[in-house]
Parts: structure tokens; C-alpha cells; sequence
């Protein structure tokens, strides 16, 4: 019996009708760098000394780790970017007229943006209503 690597999960959801538990998720989403560096440690201390892995495949395994820690800097960043603009671009309406959808029926009605709220799914209050600003369809002129 294997032990998962800590920072991976399965979960069992049931048995099957062989009385096997079965599994949901990919416990490979679960790998970070930390997982990444078990692996090659492991990978280390149980290789063949009759046949010892070569050095070239355990820098390219490293380059690998590299490239994917930036990538994911790189994707935190450009979220970040991401919620500053529209957090952005919802308090720059405030105090502008604006059309926007209702979620319940789709009608398209006017108001005023009075206070916007920030985060990754900004909202604009016009009148009594918080409204996404992804339902904001246009800015009016008065």
C-alpha cells in the first residue's frame, strides 16, 4: 500500500459492486514543487546503483520545476492584474448613468452607479440593487 504524497487527496465515494472503493479527482492537480522535489528525492534514493539515472534527465527534471513555479507566478500575477482592472473599471462608473441587464428576466434598465464594491466579481449599486458588473451593458450620457 502506497502513501499519498502530502498536498494530494483522493476521496473515496463509494464501492463498487466488487466491493473496491472508487476514487474522485485527479490526484495529480495536487502537485506543487514541494510534491515535485519528494518525487525526485525518491526517485534518488531508490534508483538502480547498477544503472544510475542520468544527470542530464535530473537538470531537465529541475528546469521543469523551475519553468512551472514561474508559470505559476506568472499566472498569480496576471489574476491579480485581472481584479485590479475591473475593480478599477467598476468605480469609475460611480456616479454615471449606466444600462444593465436584470439576472431574473434579462430586461435592460438605467440608473445611477452610486458605490462599487472590489474583488474579482465587482458589483455596482444602482438604486437598491448591487448589480455584477458583468450585467453592466453601457454608460449613458445625461
Amino acid at each position: 500500500m502506497t502513501t499519498p504524497i502530502s498536498g494530494t487527496s483522493t476521496q473515496t465515494t463509494g464501492t463498487t459492486a466488487t466491493g473496491a472503493a472508487k476514487t474522485t479527482g485527479n490526484p495529480l492537480t495536487g502537485l506543487d514543487s514541494q510534491a515535485f522535489l519528494k518525487l525526485l528525492v525518491a526517485q534518488l534514493r531508490y534508483q538502480d546503483p547498477s544503472s544510475p539515472t542520468d544527470a542530464t534527465a535530473f537538470m531537465t527534471q529541475t528546469a521543469t520545476l523551475t519553468q512551472v513555479e514561474k508559470l505559476t507566478a506568472l499566472a498569480d500575477s496576471q489574476s491579480s492584474l485581472l481584479t485590479s482592472t475591473v475593480s478599477a473599471q467598476a468605480s469609475a462608473l460611480v456616479g454615471k448613468a449606466v444600462s444593465y441587464k436584470t439576472k431574473v428576466d434579462g430586461e435592460t434598465l438605467t440608473g445611477t452607479v452610486s458605490a462599487a464594491t472590489f474583488g474579482a466579481s465587482p458589483t455596482v449599486r444602482i438604486g437598491n440593487a448591487d448589480v455584477p458588473l458583468s450585467l453592466v451593458t453601457g454608460q449613458r450620457t445625461v
